[in-house]
């Protein structure tokens, strides 16, 4: 997915500023959305909660926006006109719909709930995203993944995958990146990683044991959910430094309560984040900008989609600032 903000920040996140705690401790740190519509006046709003002032990185999670459940007949659904990415790979998870993806690699894919698109960006490349005829509510995740600098030039690539589900207490995992719940992901990363739907019975809890390196966010889409000792609603997304070897959630509704566990090493370098390029320096951004502008053969071109590809909005006039995670205390 694009971000289609008119007006969109740059924003530079630094190296994660959190002490590891000590194993089998779960701090957390409640991060709330904010609104963003994509589009016009009838288009479908989604709720971004990465990156933040507070936070810009989970792992190399740099990019988390949230969305419907959307009544298309309504909002007119998902229609994302080609567009370029740098330095990054898109990850699409559907809880229900469906999205006709292409690409300049000339992919051409359905997304569907509970399948795996990841899209490789690295050097550069563009893509469509357009709900199908036969949606009728949309709802779902687009995640973005930074890449690290030795890979951030790396060849575009696109990857499909349908995760088995496994039940764990009361709970149903489906693990699309990494490793959980005696479950792996066939799905290579460049960065440890961990991407997982969980849903849980009503009023049941499951500890489930995770990598004490990672850091972990909890994005809660139904049901109100505790996260150790902390309660998060619908929208909301739990941190937790690395440390603890275990994480507990519990479905604290009446019905089943559905979440996306994101987890990953703390990302040690620099990036440089604005509209869909992520680069190392305003100079990249900028370069990247005018590749697309110029319609460069660094991007390629979507084979398929009927109309225009997206122009790129105007850069800032100021070079970006540093801005990285804030210390907890």
């Amino acid at each position: 997915m694009s971000n289609v903000e008119t007006r969109p920040v740059e924003v530079r996140c630094g190296t994660s500023a959190d002490a590891e705690r000590p194993a089998g401790t779960a701090q957390v740190e409640v991060l709330t959305p904010r609104d963003v519509p994509l589009g016009g006046p009838r288009a479908m709003t989604v709720r971004r909660t990465l990156p933040q002032r507070g936070r810009s990185l989970i792992g190399a999670w740099c990019f988390a926006d949230h969305y419907g459940p959307d009544d298309v007949s309504e909002t007119g659904g998902m229609d994302v006109a080609p567009h370029p990415h740098t330095g990054l790979q898109t990850v699409s998870w559907l809880f229900s719909g469906e999205i006709e993806h292409r690409d300049s690699l000339g992919s051409h894919a359905l997304v569907r709930p509970g399948e795996l698109n990841l899209m490789t960006g690295g050097y550069g490349i563009c893509h469509s995203e357009v709900s199908t005829p036969r949606t009728t509510v949309l709802h779902g995740v687009q995640l973005w993944v930074a890449l690290p600098e030795a890979d951030r030039d790396t060849v575009r690539n696109f990857q499909h995958h349908v995760p088995e589900p496994v039940r764990v207490d009361g709970a149903r995992v489906s693990v699309f990146l990494g490793a959980l719940a005696g479950v792996t992901s066939p799905v290579p990363t460049f960065t440890p990683l961990l991407g997982a739907e969980i849903t849980l019975q009503p009023h049941t809890a499951v500890t489930l044991s995770v990598d004490p390196r990672f850091e972990h966010g909890l994005l809660v889409d139904r049901g109100d959910v505790r996260l150790a000792d902390t309660l998060l609603r619908p929208a909301e997304l739990g941190y937790v430094p690395a440390g603890p070897g275990t994480l507990t959630l519990t479905n604290e509704s009446d019905g089943p309560a559905r979440t996306v566990l994101l987890g990953g090493t703390p990302f040690e370098e620099e990036i440089v984040m604005w509209w869909n390029f992520i680069g190392r320096s305003h100079e990249d951004i900028v370069r990247a900008r005018e590749d697309w502008q110029n319609a460069s053969d660094r991007f390629g071109a979507v084979q398929g989609y009927p109309g225009d590809r997206l122009p790129a909005p105007a850069l800032p006039h100021a070079h970006i600032k540093p801005r990285g995670n804030r210390p907890r205390h």
